[in-house]
């Protein structure tokens, strides 16, 4: 039991001194990574944490907050999910080449793999197509492999070697290997077929009557796919099904897909990153249908960004990809859990 005299035993000098290997690889990871984007030409900016929209997607919920102004008025703010709509308008204003180590933060989320808040590296490259920071993906899961000296990631009995050619997988590939499902025949016209891929899904997965195309699909993708991902090597999982472009543009020549991709080591997915979007009024679709959704099945809406919609459409052509920092730690130093990899666990915990 904790106390005024008894602190958490997070903070015990045996617990401590446990932890503290995982994070002198944290501080040579970050400083090998920093040192590889000031290389390469890449400012590092801070971002506000505090943000009129923490994000607009479906199953991502945020802290929210009660800002008092100088005049005694409120304003509601919420703790971002990601600083992905801050870096996008930097690349309006003319940044070329940005990353961030960012403070995120998300409700309902704690395990091996999540913590409420966490470090996000994100970084975006104006005029460049998602192939470049795909790339770059595999680069800095190297450095940060070569950081810290470790021959090879493991997790939970799976392992994966960061310095050999990653694997390249489609989902519909994908889809097709692990769950005999032809994905790509479930969508029309941009949009999911629920009553299609629910006939081919309802061998392998529990599809409830209220599952929409994306729930039936993500079922499928946390049973059947993901555990053979990033298994011996890394693996790219590339062209997202449309319905799931989140703020990725489709691919051109196939509205069925979108340019995003996922990279996995031993199951584990550390980076979601797109071929971003630069069509305000499909970015405000997407996102109206995301929050509809989210009111549905959660009974809130987070607010619209307005500002960002309005710095979307006037971006250049741009790549950016969201790695989860404190997993790449984790797997890079051998720790068994996240907890293990940052300098202070979430609060409150025993």
């Amino acid at each position: 039991m904790t106390g005024p005299d008894k602190p958490s035993a997070w903070w015990t000098p045996s617990r401590y001194a446990d932890r503290k290997p995982f994070l002198l690889a944290r501080s040579a990871v970050t400083k090998a990574l920093r040192a590889w984007f000031e290389e390469q030409g890449f400012a590092e900016v801070e971002t506000a944490i505090l943000q009129i929209s923490p994000g607009n997607e479906t199953h991502l919920h945020a802290p929210r907050t009660d800002l008092a102004r100088a005049d005694g008025s409120h304003a509601t703010r919420y703790l971002r999910t990601s600083p992905e709509f801050a870096c996008k308008k930097l690349l309006t204003a003319g940044e070329p080449k940005i990353y961030e180590f960012a403070r995120v933060f998300r409700d309902r989320e704690r395990g091996d793999l999540h913590l409420p808040e966490f470090t996000m590296l994100e970084w975006y490259r104006a005029n460049a197509g998602y192939d470049a920071i795909m790339a770059d993906t595999i680069v800095v899961i190297a450095h940060a492999a070569q950081a810290t000296g470790i021959g090879r990631f493991s997790f939970r009995g799976k392992l994966a070697d960061p310095f050999t050619e990653p694997e390249l997988l489609t989902v519909a590939a994908a889809f097709d290997r692990f769950a005999d499902i032809d994905l790509l025949a479930t969508i029309t016209g941009g949009e999911g077929d629920r009553a299609a891929l629910a006939a081919a899904a309802q061998p392998r997965v529990r599809v409830a009557d209220d599952d929409t195309w994306s729930d039936i699909f993500s079922k499928v993708l946390v049973e059947h796919i993901e555990p053979h991902l990033g298994q011996g090597r890394l693996t790219v999982l590339f062209e997202y099904p449309s319905p799931e472009a989140a703020l990725a543009r489709t691919k051109a020549g196939d509205p069925r897909v979108a340019e995003r991709f996922e990279v996995y080591a031993c199951g584990v997915e550390l980076a979601n990153g797109f071929g971003e979007l630069t069509d305000a009024a499909e970015q405000r679709h997407r996102f109206t249908a995301a929050m509809d959704e989210k009111a549905r099945r959660y009974g809130e809406r987070y607010p619209l960004d307005e500002d960002f919609i309005a710095a979307v459409g006037q971006m250049p052509e741009a790549s950016g990809v969201a790695l989860g920092f404190d997993r790449l730690v984790m797997l890079a130093s051998g720790a068994p859990r996240i907890d293990q990899v940052v300098w202070t666990p979430p609060a409150g915990e025993p």
